[in-house]
């Protein structure tokens, strides 16, 4: 697995996590920079999961493959749906859904990295 591309985008959701609890704290709807923050994101995500199918197919390690792959999938389909979530609510509670989207990311990265790993 390509570790900086991991690492970049744990920090990169981990702020933008930040970024829509003070929106939250604040009662603010999300705005256009959080949006392309989280464009930034879905495609370092996009390109992780080339990287990642292609390393897994070049591979001799004995990585679960259906594993592997669902975690880069799953990664890739919790943004958008957090994202129209908080669009859709008009209250601060569609930022902080789109918080927990946000913190689901590193989660779904480490878990990534223990099964490249081990």
């Amino acid at each position: 697995m390509f570790d900086p591309l991991t690492w970049a985008l744990v920090a990169l959701s981990l702020a933008a996590m930040v970024f829509a609890v003070v929106l939250a704290a604040l009662d603010r709807r999300i705005n256009w920079w959080l949006l392309g923050l989280l464009g930034v994101v879905e495609v370092a995500l996009l390109a992780q999961l080339v990287v990642g199918i292609v390393q897994l197919v070049g591979t001799d390690r004995d990585v679960s493959g259906p594993f592997f792959v669902g975690y880069l999938i799953g990664a890739l389909i919790v943004l958008p749906v957090g994202a129209l979530w908080a669009l859709a609510e008009s209250s601060r509670w569609g930022a902080g859904a789109l918080a927990v989207a946000c913190l689901v990311i590193p989660v779904l990265e480490l878990r990534l990295h223990d099964i490249w790993v081990a």
